[in-house]
């Protein structure tokens, strides 16, 4: 046969650097093969990559590439393809690449019905003829046996539609990456230029021994280097999940990321992720680990980044190389968010799934474990589990108030801890003694703030926030924080707290829960509002951080007696079953009575609680027919349910000029990240009355920006125009 096929075009219209279909092709077979190869699925991978474009052998989308305008379903053809090849032998195996290729632009369809899905697609039969392929390409079907899973009971639809979206993943990263190496290879030539793990253990080696080397000889400091030595000698364990129970200051970031290097050396893995809940925590660990280890080695990925930011030393590749990274996870190092990593692991979409594969054979740290999405948390857990029992990987489960997830995995899968002796632990660094005071009405609150020359109070509603600073701010020497101000401003008054904490001058502080969240800051008082026992223990880490304090840091728990608006039913939930809890207990934060909570907390959600999507039955449902509904998981699985706006305010003369340049810019995208610290997130219905109001003017149909400062207040932020409720506007993408 003389004709030539194709997959792809150039401007060149002699065809002589077109990219030949077979080159395409068996590229992208040997690439998602090398991926699957890590949970030993190189040979379906490589089938998968061979079917994916056969519709491409037509000579209806061979005019396409030569410039016709004509729409060609090149997808259906190995779809069918694939259920036709493997009907007799492996009709499971024939249905998952089905899944695949069907999806491979578009995104994995549901299985559904003659009339919608994954069933129309098969039923397709006004197809362009595609059997020149027969001349170019040959399926060895004797080579795709079996599917090595390992199913847990009851889950075996999981199993096999979890194996299908990490299959997907290497099949759409493989298709992505050959593409864009014929169509932009100066792009491609920006991926995959990094250390290897052995030189980054080098550099870690040498960052630890210059913080030893400067640390004072005191007990906290010792007991930190303990727990570093164990996370060392515990990381030549096999893969597995593990819970790493490390008290508020013992240093848990540095000493997981020495179990993770040393886990990866000994089991000879491939990527380090780090999942963490809060902007605050991921920004701050994120400079930690360039620091260490070079930004060329670790990728930072939520919806804010911008790579523009990060001094990479090298304008024209260095940026470009983490953008890249961002498409498909490929660094030795990332961090990330829990909503990224969660809603990508139930989506459909080629663009999130394209990244999964590289979850296989690595080690995954989960910083503060408590804050997993409690509405998802089986199918969540679920997910963690299959990676660990089919595809290598190993879990930390990392803390200081561990939420009780083994009593819901399954007995293979139990966490292992890492800590010796938590519980001894626990006593060495209790640096706070807890007092339940009960119900208090907002005068008596006031009364006892007052009393105190330095003190904090943390409550669970923005409105509340601000209705306590105005009961207290005669007083001076008074401070607000609440996600109603936008980061600058709050990174500002934070600087200004600790300044004179240091210098021992009076301080008050009334904040929403957001200081909970890595904010690095020392009282010798603190009172918090009734709320979860982890919340309260995220509370007390805020008091006597550094231990200095001559007796225990004092933190008191109340009740309160007010009400400004409905809480959430969330917020409610939580401070009914912490009440509870505390009712029997005489430590507070002692490990048995955060266990204590948690399964409290567990055994009232129940099943449905912990699924509220019901995830886990849908794919159990029809799994003897391998029907799946992959689009409907991934439209019911969203962490982050109510979507806010992000409005920014004119805070300062750098964000004024910003805002003016921002006017002016034929691309105003690369300004995302520069106002992102001039940003406060508010819920539609807020949105929706500001816009009526014509306080917010619109900039290139993306950006919301606040008209006037006299709408916001250099003491507490945007001002309240209505109930706001729960400041839980600190989640990212």
């Amino acid at each position: 046969m003389n004709y030539m096929f194709y997959a792809h075009s150039t401007s060149n219209s002699d065809k002589s650097e077109w990219q030949a279909l077979k080159d395409h092709l068996t590229n992208v077979a040997t690439c998602s093969q090398n991926f699957a190869n890590d949970f030993n699925a190189g040979d379906l991978a490589y089938t998968s990559g061979l079917l994916h474009d056969l519709g491409k052998y037509s000579a209806e989308f061979q005019k396409r590439l030569e410039g016709e305008k004509n729409h060609v379903d090149h997808s259906t053809a190995g779809t069918i393809e694939a259920i036709r090849l493997f009907k007799e032998k492996q009709s499971a195996a024939g249905l998952l690449f089905a899944y695949i290729v069907a999806g491979h632009h578009g995104g994995l369809l549901n299985y559904g019905s003659a009339e919608a899905g994954l069933c129309e697609r098969l039923r397709k039969e006004k197809l362009p003829d595609y059997s020149a392929y027969h001349h170019e390409i040959s399926f060895n079907t004797q080579n795709v046996g079996p599917l090595k899973l390992h199913p847990f009971p009851n889950k075996t639809g999981f199993c096999i539609s979890f194996f299908t979206r990490m299959l997907y993943s290497c099949l759409v990263d493989a298709d992505s990456l050959d593409t864009e190496k014929f169509c932009s290879p100066e792009k491609s030539s920006s991926r995959g230029n990094y250390e290897s793990f052995e030189i980054l253990n080098k550099k870690f080696e040498t960052h630890m021994q210059k913080i030893n080397s400067g640390a004072e000889d005191s007990l906290i400091n010792r007991k930190r280097k303990n727990i570093f030595e164990q996370c060392v000698q515990a990381g030549s364990f096999p893969p597995g999940i593990f819970s790493l129970t490390v008290p508020t200051g013992g240093g848990k970031t540095l000493s997981s990321m020495a179990f993770a290097l040393e886990h990866v050396k000994k089991n000879n893995l491939k990527r380090i992720f780090y999942v963490i809940p809060y902007t605050s925590i991921i920004e701050q660990n994120a400079d930690v680990f360039r620091d260490i280890f070079g930004w060329q080695n670790v990728l930072e990925h939520h919806c804010n980044f911008d790579p523009a930011t990060v001094d990479t030393g090298d304008l024209d590749t260095g940026k470009e190389s983490l953008r890249l990274a961002t498409e498909n996870w490929d660094m030795p190092i990332v961090v990330t968010t829990n909503v990224q990593f969660f809603d990508s692991l139930f989506s459909n979409k080629r663009s999130r799934c394209r990244k999964l594969h590289n979850l296989a054979k690595s080690v995954i740290i989960l910083d503060e474990a408590q804050m997993l999405p409690t509405g998802y948390l089986l199918p969540c857990l679920a997910a963690l589990s299959e990676l660990v029992r089919n595809f290598g990987a190993t879990v930390v489960i990392c803390t200081a108030t561990q939420p009780r997830l083994g009593d819901l995995l399954d007995e293979r899968v139990r966490p292992r801890e890492i800590m010796q002796s938590p519980d001894q632990l626990y006593e060495t660094f209790q640096r706070v003694k807890v007092t339940n005071l009960g119900p208090l009405s907002d005068a008596e609150l006031s009364a006892r703030l007052t009393g105190h020359r330095q003190v904090l109070c943390i409550v669970n509603t923005r409105n509340h926030a601000k209705k306590l600073y105005d009961a207290i701010r005669k007083d001076g020497n008074c401070y607000h924080l609440s996600a109603r101000m936008c980061p600058v401003h709050r990174r500002k008054k934070i600087a200004e707290i600790k300044t004179r904490l240091r210098e021992g001058k009076d301080c008050r502080v009334i904040s929403t829960q957001l200081i909970e969240a890595g904010v690095d800051i020392d009282f010798p008082v603190v009172y918090r509002t009734m709320t979860g026992i982890d919340s309260v223990a995220q509370a007390a880490g805020r008091c006597n951080r550094e231990g200095k304090l001559p007796e225990k840091g004092e933190v008191y728990i109340f009740k309160s007696t007010e009400s400004y608006g409905k809480a959430t039913s969330w917020q409610s939930l939580v401070a009914e079953i912490g009440e509870m809890t505390l009712a029997g207990s005489n430590d507070p934060l002692s490990l048995p009575t955060v266990a204590d909570y948690f399964r409290r907390l567990y055994h009232y959600k129940g099943d449905d609680g912990l699924d509220e999507k019901k995830i886990l039955r849908q794919l159990e449902e029809r799994s003897g027919e391998l029907a799946f509904p992959f689009e409907d998981i991934a439209d019911e699985f969203q962490i982050i349910k109510e979507g806010t706006k992000d409005l920014i305010i004119p805070y300062g003369k750098h964000a004024t000029e910003t805002i003016a340049e921002l006017h002016a810019a034929e691309f105003p995208w690369k300004f995302v990240r520069e106002l992102q610290g001039y940003s406060v997130s508010i819920y539609p219905n807020e949105f929706r009355n500001m816009e009526r109001m014509n306080l917010i003017e619109t900039v290139g149909d993306r950006f919301y920006v606040l008209r006037s400062c006299e709408d916001y207040s250099d003491e507490t932020g945007l001002k309240l125009r209505q109930y706001t409720g729960y400041d839980g506007s600190l989640l990212i993408t």
